[in-house]
């Protein structure tokens, strides 16, 4: 590579457009072609592609980021948007309302428990520990989270994606094997454990999955919000 065409790509923001839609183009194919296996996880797939892409072609995130912010921004649209979907499963979403609203506040507590006792178990610093407590909520207020209760911003940012792929791959065949088929079940636990990294896998298998997995996301990171100051607090003390 030229040092003029290596400098092209390190400023161009069209980079990291066509990088990340090119690593999610080739790892939808791996996934169809080992029909949705949870390790041909197109998540999976597409952020290691990313990672061997960058490597590669010698570019750091920043670089990389530049572009691919545009593609970050469409994130609204589309969380907002799992509200049509959701509509459409209106009836049931009314005879589950209370049911589902108590799996999603046990659910975040658990995962913020969890999440710290394990960590001070394995006695982790301190500013691990903090930046762990808030991985099962969207990363936007994961890191604001992480920040208000003494955590590193970056750090909780990596450990929700890393939760969300281990979440999107292990979601399905955990179910499968305890013989819960129900898709309702399916995206509320989904979307409780795994956010939106979670929501768009459950998605390709189910809309209901997909519709209920959004509104578990979205309650999940409203109740940690609330709750992990409070219970990280209680927990350390």
């Amino acid at each position: 590579m030229t040092p003029a065409l290596h400098e092209w790509l390190r400023q161009s923001p069209l980079t990291g457009i066509f990088l990340t839609l090119l690593a999610y183009r080739v790892a939808l194919s791996i996934s169809r072609r080992y029909h949705g296996h949870p390790l041909a996880n197109t998540v999976l797939v597409g952020a290691a592609l990313l990672i061997v892409s960058l490597l590669a072609l010698g570019l750091s995130f920043d670089e990389y980021f530049r572009g691919a912010s545009f593609i970050q921004f469409l994130l609204g649209p589309v969380t907002v948007a799992l509200a049509i979907p959701l509509y459409n499963n209106l009836a049931r979403l009314k005879r589950s309302a209370f049911a589902i609203l108590c799996s999603i506040v046990v659910g975040s507590i658990a995962g913020v428990a969890s999440a710290v006792l394990i960590a001070v178990a394995f006695d982790l610093p301190p500013q691990i520990v903090l930046s762990l407590a808030p991985r099962s909520a969207t990363t936007p207020i994961a890191i604001g989270v992480a920040e208000a209760i003494g955590g590193i911003p970056t750090l909780a940012a990596a450990f929700v994606i890393v939760t969300g792929i281990i979440g999107a791959v292990l979601a399905r065949p955990l179910l499968t094997l305890l013989r819960m088929n129900d898709d309702v079940v399916l995206g509320v636990a989904t979307g409780i454990a795994a956010h939106g990294i979670g929501t768009a896998r459950v998605f390709q298998i189910s809309e209901t999955a997909g519709a209920f997995a959004g509104l578990a996301m979205g309650l999940t990171g409203f109740v940690t919000a609330v709750v992990a100051p409070l219970l990280v607090h209680f927990l350390l003390s």
